[in-house]
């Protein structure tokens, strides 16, 4: 958006005379463009008469009906006079046969479609009103976004007259009606959270506008806050009874009734849910289907039958179990692909990864299928037993099918289960899931003899295998007749011209590579995979048992060439030679990862066949520095000028190097958690130095709240080994890190604090200057929050000079920064502007933007206590679409806190309800309890100052509740804002 008028019909002109056509603006000050050039429509009487004209719609308006229309029952003596003078004008600027004079009044005729704003909107909500009525909730809430984005302001703004007066009325009233609207299929679509913040300061405006109450009940109710949604009705009830003595409609009292029952039809949406445009609603997530699949005619028709049965049963569920190899997955996807029509809403699909070390997280899982079905992030809740509830509130009346691939056990599998009539599971599993109640068992063998020869056939040719049929019964039979040892064998040997089918029986020969299906379980796998490991080049070889090393879930090209310590084009050719064995997958674009069970395998590989033996070691080495170097170069993006990099432990890998931040920031989080996962992989005797480097570097991924979590247990791990190894600079680095993400947490900072002064004592130890400077930093802040002002602030006069001493200014400008915190809270407030005005400028000078916007955030806050709240809403605006544009998702929530508490104080209780709102949608899951009382305490005063006491109670008893847990001194001014309500 440029900032400027908005038009009707912005879209590209498809001649040049309609590049000059006119058009006209109403909803909103009048105005009047041809082409892109707006026209002169002169004083507002005679912009008032041209009003009168479009909104006649081509209809004659006498002389007499403008005269009304302009002047009511008071006008001039000349006022017919004026009337043809402003007509006379207006056809001088319009084209010509626009303005006609008829019947001894004026019309407006001849307008290209899409000329004027207010006839555009009407054929917008038409066309949302049918895209409704067809069931595409998702059109209609675009197309009516569009519609309410065309009101500019007040309709015919600055405009006289008793006719401009009542269109006002009615245009605003059409808008609301749009409004509400899209705001209730916001709610059936599932952006619960998100409508509260745009509810709460629509019934601020419109307090008596029951329908809008209405709404704010219900995305209260479906996000979790019963207490406060029935708190609207009781707040909504006092107000017309005080304003217009009557009881709320019936509608509002059915609700609230409802609330009261916890009726099970207002927990989820009727229509399926979807973020935006862009969400899938009817997720087609099943992966492609093999074009050679051979075989399992039963077992199709098997599975088939039970597929076809879903929509008279409660849940039809199907686990299929065999060993890895088997054909487990390629069976389940073929017959799932044949029952697609059957499933008309969609298919889900999900690798369980049950045969590693790490299965999927039910949670997790839970929380991309609600994202497939159109459920908003901000809508799904946190716990496995909510999210399960609503998956199955979500699949309620639909037909979807889910394909639960690779899982570890029953247990894993429950949650995911849609449990709703219509749906159906297929499941996949190494073990049979004899515990998995009404599910219907199915064994999957190796393949006969004549299917294993049909499958080797389709792939190798059929007159390759007709010239040595022989030759080809006795490969399949050394494969054990398992599909995926089948697979490799004959794709090696489809690849190889030279090669007979004689000769690859020749090499299964060997008794010690066949495999033993009934005994061996793995062990059988494992020889499958020595099939095709065995027929790889040197070079490729070297790289399946090397990358395989690595503990993330996939590997980036760029990560890989630097394991393998090749360029980058000739890991790519390696890496696709691998794809085509199917011993390595490709996951994404320039992304690879293993199966669970060929990741082992390649593993063993490596422990058996690399040389020399330290090699292993040496290629994980590599890639720890990989990520060092490149880490270093996105916090250096970030920070210009920070002393940290240079403190950091020495690599001569060069990293990857970025053009922009935007760039850098879309490496680190895409990377985050194979970065994570092999800091984890390093914390060991050799690399530990180096593990706790790239974790420092990675700060950004713990500050922005994405994986705090990950983080944190990396962090701690690092910690432990270090005090095993006895290494304090590396313990040092860790609890620095620690106290940092604990006090990020916002509900541990007593243990931030013993974390962070047990670094600086280690530091000091270690002779490592620029940890001792950032612990004794983080040790302010931990203090700061347990308003140990003295010791808070001699820990940031201590990082401040040892900042300084070091040469680091941009450390030294967060010290500052938080001493200005200090101060502010032991009512320095003129110290406190200063101190953040250094630091900012500090930042300033040194092109730190996001960090610049953490000084603003200080600035801010001083400003606003000292009463300069126009410079103090500057500040933190600054400081918001920084944060927003660097995904700092903590620190916008935080932000948009302060400019609740700065509206507080502006007496603008309805914009600080909104950004309360905003903010608590933001913080849900990060920044912990405590900041999450905070706003709720901020909010529950914003909502008290627009009227809505009822709700208020609730918010303040929720932060209550959570302030009296914690054991912090917030509780009482909560106590004080309760005590004064609950008397009256």
């Amino acid at each position: 958006m440029d900032g400027g008028p908005r038009v009707p019909e912005q879209r590209r002109p498809d001649s040049d005379e309609e590049s000059s056509a006119l058009r006209f603006s109403v909803l909103g000050p009048v105005r009047a463009w041809r082409g892109p050039v707006s026209l002169p429509m002169g004083s507002p009487q005679q912009r008032a008469l041209l009003a009168a004209l479009l909104l006649r719609e081509g209809r004659t308006a006498t002389a007499g009906e403008l005269i009304d229309a302009l002047w009511g029952d008071d006008p001039p003596s000349q006022a017919l006079a004026a009337v043809r003078t402003y007509a006379s004008r207006l056809r001088k600027v319009l084209d010509a046969g626009v303005l006609v004079s008829e019947s001894g009044g004026y019309a407006v005729r001849g307008l290209p479609e899409g000329a004027l704003d207010v006839a555009e909107v009407h054929d917008l909500a038409n066309e949302a009103e049918k895209a409704k009525s067809a069931g595409d909730l998702c059109h209609a809430r675009d197309v009516l976004g569009r519609a309410l984005a065309l009101w500019d302001g007040e309709p015919l703004a600055g405009l006289p007259g008793p006719y401009a007066e009542a269109q006002r009325v009615r245009l605003e009233e059409w808008r609301l009606q749009l409004l509400e609207s899209r705001l209730d299929m916001d709610l059936e679509q599932g952006c619960h959270a998100e409508a509260v913040s745009e509810l709460t300061a629509l019934t601020a405006a419109h307090p008596l506008r029951e329908r809008l109450r209405e709404l704010l009940m219900l995305a209260l109710y479906r996000s979790g806050r019963q207490a406060e949604a029935l708190a609207v009705y009781a707040d909504t009830r006092r107000l017309l009874a005080d304003e217009l003595g009557v009881d709320p409609r019936p509608g509002l009292r059915e609700l609230q009734q409802r609330i009261l029952q916890a009726d099970p039809g207002l927990a989820e949406p009727s229509a399926p849910a979807a973020e935006t445009v862009a969400a899938p609603v009817r997720p087609h997530q099943l992966p492609a289907t093999v074009p050679d699949f051979t075989g399992r005619v039963s077992f199709v028709s098997e599975l088939s039958d039970v597929l076809a049965s879903a929509e008279g049963r409660v849940m039809a569920v199907s686990a299929l179990a065999g060993i890895g190899g088997v054909g487990k997955t390629t069976l389940a996807v073929h017959v799932a692909h044949q029952a697609r029509s059957a499933f008309p809403d969609g298919q889900l699909y999900v690798d369980l990864q049950g045969a590693g070390s790490r299965s999927a997280e039910p949670e997790t899982v839970l929380g991309a299928f609600l994202r497939a079905l159109g459920t908003a992030d901000s809508a799904i809740p946190d716990s496995l037993e909510e999210r399960s509830a609503l998956y199955r509130s979500v699949l309620d009346g639909r037909r979807v099918l889910v394909l639960l691939d690779n899982a570890r056990d029953a247990a894993q599998v429950r949650p995911l289960l849609p449990g709703t009539e219509g749906c159906a599971a297929l499941v996949t599993s190494r073990v049979r899931m004899v515990d998995l109640a009404g599910a219907h068992l199915v064994d999957l063998d190796v393949m006969s003899p004549e299917e294993a020869l049909q499958l080797f056939t389709k792939i190798v040719g059929a007159e390759r295998v007709a010239a040595e049929r022989e030759s080809a019964l006795d490969v399949v039979a050394a494969c054990g007749f398992l599909p995926l040892a089948i697979r490799i064998a004959a794709s090696r040997l489809a690849a190889r011209r030279t090669w007979t089918v004689s000769v690859l029986a020749a090499k299964l020969a060997d008794e010690r590579r066949r495999l033993d299906e009934l005994q061996a379980g793995d062990l059988a796998v494992k020889a499958t995979f020595e099939l095709g490991y065995g027929q790889l080049e040197p070079a490729q070889a070297r790289a399946f048992r090397l990358l395989g090393l690595a503990d993330g879930p996939d590997l980036s090209l760029a990560a890989a060439a630097a394991m393998l310590d090749l360029p980058v084009e000739e890991t790519e050719d390696l890496l696709e030679s691998l794809v085509d064995t199917s011993l390595v997958e490709s996951a994404a674009p320039g992304r690879y990862r293993y199966h669970d069970l060929v990741r082992l395998y390649a593993r063993a590989c490596a422990e058996r066949d690399e040389w020399p033996p330290s090699e292993p070691a040496t290629a994980l080495s590599r890639l720890l520095d990989f990520y060092l170097a490149t880490v270093s170069g996105v916090y250096l993006i970030e920070r210009p000028g920070d002393r940290l990099v240079d403190h950091l432990e020495h690599t001569d890998h060069p990293g990857l190097v970025f053009s922009d931040r935007h760039t850098a920031q879309d490496w680190l989080y895409a990377e985050a958690v194979s970065l994570l996962a092999c800091v984890r992989q390093a914390a060991r005797a050799g690399t530990l130095r180096r593990a706790v480097d790239v974790l420092w570097a990675a700060v950004d991924l713990a500050e922005s709240g994405t994986n705090s979590k990950e983080y944190e247990a990396v962090a701690e791990l690092l910690r432990n080994t270090a005090r095993e190894a006895g290494d304090p600079h590396t313990e040092a680095r860790a609890l620095t890190l620690l106290a940092f993400v604990h006090h990020i947490s916002g509900s541990r900072f007593d243990v931030a604090l013993q974390e962070a002064e047990r670094a600086t004592e280690l530091a000091e130890r270690a002779g490592d200057p620029l940890t001792g400077c950032w612990s004794a930093n983080i040790s302010g802040v931990a203090a700061l929050y347990q308003n140990r002002h003295e010791e808070c602030a001699a820990h940031f006069t201590r990082a401040i000079e040892s900042f300084r001493a070091l040469g680091d200014r941009p450390g030294e400008a967060s010290a500052l920064c938080n001493l200005s915190r200090t101060h502010l809270a032991t009512s320095r407030t003129a110290s406190a502007v200063a101190l953040a005005q250094q630091g900012t400028a500090m930042y300033d000078d040194m092109g730190h933007d996001l960090r610049g916007a953490n000084g603003r955030y200080a600035l801010g806050l001083a400003l606003t206590q000292s009463g300069q709240l126009s410079e103090a809403t500057e500040c933190l605006n600054q400081a918001l679409q920084v944060f927003r544009d660097s995904r700092q998702r903590l620190w916008e929530g935080m932000t948009l806190f302060r400019l609740a508490e700065l509206d507080l104080a502006a007496s603008r209780p309805a914009q600080a309800a909104v950004n309360a709102e905003a903010a608590l949608t933001l913080l849900r899951g990060i920044g912990g309890e405590w900041r999450r009382g905070n706003v709720l305490t901020v909010l529950g005063r914003g909502l008290d100052g627009i009227g809505q006491p009822g709700r208020a109670q609730v918010c303040w008893r929720e932060a209550l509740d959570l302030f009296e847990t914690l054991g912090v001194p917030e509780a009482d001014q909560v106590r004080g804002l309760l005590t004064p309500t609950a008397a009256a």
